[in-house]
């Protein structure tokens, strides 16, 4: 809240005009995480620097739950927007800020003026059904008032190392292009070169693509219950991700009647030794819907979110609130662990984020770790030896209101970290970030620092228009250097981390690319800006000199009622960003494919780009639009994949179109025969789509052959 004015010299026939300069004053936002490691120390971040003076003044102190101020050291930054409290033993404290404490008081004050925050020895173990209660409960209430976290999941990108190079010359088959070098992720294809694996609905199929011939090896169709959606495969070990439906213990009336299902997020292992006869080894599985999964060196990290029925509450037993997990070497269905469950730093949603991992060495009888962490969470990135996931926290104080559509208030960001060592999963660390995290490709690790660019606030709010910023923080989570307030009134389009250089893509009406040197963790800062029309939604690496972007051409259109234009998508567009020259970015070349309408998924999924780095070979699926004589009228001009070769030297040249013109009459795309995927083995070219794998020759592109696969046979 707001304190009021104290300016006793004032007369009371100013009062109207006082009023009129008080809706003038700027709040200042802060940015913190609700608790900390004693070891690590507190931080908080200002939207406004504060005074030099304001720790010597007393205008920033710290009090416990008596509200007696406690000894605390308490260290300002150079520039005055963040403060770190270390020195305070593990509890509950407050932090008090006055608003003499900013530089220019008369024209700010503070959104918050006490900010509760709590320091942990260690993260807290759940021991008991009634304190598991009696979290959600206060999770409840908080949810009920507008201020507990809210979930946002977007899809979106960035990466590690050059992570993008495909193995083409020593495997001789594509890889799912991820984001860091050695760290798989899931998909709805996986090929070893000569099997190809794939998703169709409730089905996985084994398709035989060797000695040039496609042939059907196995199709494993699941149960009515079972949704399959993503897969791995190791070695002959074929892992399928995907949702399992299980019905609500008799106990909860209550959820019979309104959710008598609840999903489980399943790992079901298959031995795929005999292609043509695959063999269920093991089914794991964790309570709630899947966010995101990684596999390196042999094991396999999922991670799933679990919302409790919290309506429910006065009706059943603390203890069935947790997590129920499977695992069919073991006893099958049964309730996590009291010490499985902690509470992660600063945590007060009503849900729960499951870390899984288990070991594919012996997958029929080897070891199964299973987490649950009060708490929510979105995004993920891992590292070799990392997992960071974010949640979102939204404050709807300023307004009171808890509709998102018309107030959707100021949102910031928690991180946790954990430190990975094959099934150990060990919480290491949080803190709290000032906005929001677009996708994975937002955050990166390099040389033991954690590096984000986020966005704060919202692009059409022109009183507090948005900003865009870059954070570096050390092993211990601690902020050590920045570049802020970059792009105002622009949101994050896309991103991409190379070493030691971050690239950004902004947006409004123009496409800024940045580019921004972070060699110097403590010191990173922006080299040079491109902007120019449209905006890319994905970026991926060519060479440390050269950028792809893939997004949309943009026209501004002139607004009848006055003001900024209206901005329209045009055809997809396809950039070749020169960055030899790091102060003066180039878009060397591009391409515009058909016109408003057209899309392809991988503007949205990078696992859908298609790459042979030894050929220069890039493609995509894509659908294709074209704009008719009447207003907004769109013709389908067809749909499948184009293949591009895509040099620093020549820029884009147009290898391979595999587009289908549509039959007559037809104006879309038909859901079945849309391909989905591309892939290579040796010197063949397969498209993947729900009804069928057609092969192409690899260097003229001509169709070769053709599996329609009938699942119902």
């Amino acid at each position: 809240m707001r304190k009021p004015f104290r300016w006793l010299s004032v007369a009371i026939v100013l009062a109207m005009g006082v009023m009129v300069f008080a809706f003038m004053i700027q709040k200042v936002g802060v940015a913190a995480s609700g608790g900390a490691y004693v070891e690590h120390g507190w931080n908080v971040q200002f939207t406004a620097p504060l005074s030099e003076q304001a720790i010597e003044k007393g205008a920033v102190y710290v009090t416990d739950q008596q509200g007696k101020k406690v000894k605390a050291k308490l260290e300002l930054s150079k520039a005055g927007k963040e403060l770190q409290v270390k020195g305070l033993e593990p509890g509950e404290y407050a932090l008090n800020i006055d608003d003499q404490a900013l530089t220019k008081n008369f024209l700010k004050s503070f959104k918050q003026n006490k900010i509760k925050f709590t320091m942990y020895e260690s993260i807290e173990t759940v021991t008991s059904a009634d304190e598991l209660k009696a979290y959600f409960e206060m999770a409840k209430n908080l949810q009920s008032k507008g201020q507990s976290e809210a979930i946002v999941v977007e899809s979106v990108q960035f990466e590690e190392e050059r992570s993008d190079k495909a193995s083409s010359e020593s495997s001789g088959h594509s890889e799912t292009n991820v984001q860091v070098q050695g760290i798989d992720e899931p998909d709805i294809m996986k090929t070893d070169g000569d099997y190809v694996y794939t998703i169709a609905e409730k089905t996985v199929r084994i398709t035989d693509i060797r000695n040039d011939q496609l042939k059907k090896a196995a199709s494993i169709k699941m149960e009515e219950d079972f949704y399959p959606s993503q897969l791995f495969i190791q070695e002959d070990t074929l892992i399928v991700l995907g949702e399992k439906m299980i019905r609500q213990s008799k106990k909860i009336a209550a959820g019979d009647q309104i959710m008598p299902m609840d999903g489980m997020t399943t790992i079901r292992l298959y031995d795929v030794k005999n292609k043509t006869a695959p063999k269920l080894l093991r089914e794991v599985g964790a309570e709630g819907y899947l966010s995101s999964a990684r596999m390196t060196d042999g094991t396999v990290y999922v991670v799933t979110n679990l919302y409790p029925m919290i309506w429910a509450l006065d009706e059943i037993d603390g203890a069935t609130v947790r997590p129920r997990i499977t695992d069919t070497a073991s006893k099958g269905l049964s309730y996590m662990a009291y010490e499985d469950i902690a509470i992660l730093p600063g945590a007060t949603e009503p849900s729960y984020t499951v870390v899984t991992a288990i070991d594919l060495k012996l997958p029929e009888k080897s070891e199964l770790s299973t987490k649950g962490y009060l708490g929510s969470s979105e995004q993920l990135y891992m590292s070799k030896d990392h997992l960071y996931l974010t949640a979102t926290k939204y404050n709807f104080e300023e307004s009171g209101s808890k509709a998102m559509i018309w107030n959707p208030g100021t949102a910031n960001t928690q991180f946790f970290k954990f430190t990975l060592d094959g099934l150990k999963v060990e919480f290491t660390g949080s803190t709290g970030l000032k906005g929001t995290v677009l996708n994975q490709f937002s955050m990166d690790e390099h040389n033991g620092y954690f590096r984000v660019v986020m966005t704060e606030g919202h692009m059409w709010n022109d009183k507090n228009p948005s900003k865009n910023h870059l954070f570096v923080l050390d092993k211990g989570m601690k902020l050590v250097g920045s570049v802020e307030n970059l792009a105002k009134g622009e949101r994050i389009y896309s991103a991409r981390f190379m070493g030691d250089k971050a690239y950004m893509v902004t947006f409004r009406e123009t496409d800024p690319l940045f580019v921004i040197d972070v060699a110097n963790p403590a010191k990173p800062k922006v080299l040079g800006e491109l902007k120019i029309p449209g905006f890319s939604n994905y970026l991926h690496p060519l060479d440390e000199n050269h950028l792809i972007g893939f997004g949309y051409e943009t026209v501004a259109e002139k607004n009848p009622s006055g003001g900024e234009p209206f901005i329209r998508t045009k055809g997809m567009k396809l950039s070749l960003f020169d960055v030899t020259d790091f102060a003066n970015p180039k878009e060397k070349d591009t391409v515009i494919i058909g016109g408003e309408g057209t899309y392809s998924p991988v503007q949205y999924n990078h696992k859908a780009l298609f790459q042979h780095a030894g050929r220069n070979l890039y493609g995509f699926p894509v659908s294709v639009y074209e704009e008719g004589s009447k207003q907004h009228e769109l013709v389908f001009k067809g749909s499948g994949a184009l293949i591009y070769e895509i040099t620093p030297e020549r820029g884009f040249s147009l290898q391979g179109d595999l587009v289908q013109k549509p039959g007559k009459g037809q104006q879309y795309e038909e859901w079945e025969t849309q391909v989905q995927r591309l892939l290579y083995s040796k010197d063949r070219l397969y498209t993947v789509s729900n009804s069928d794998l057609t092969s192409y020759d690899f260097n003229s592109f001509t169709r070769l052959g053709q599996l329609k696969w009938n699942d119902k046979k």
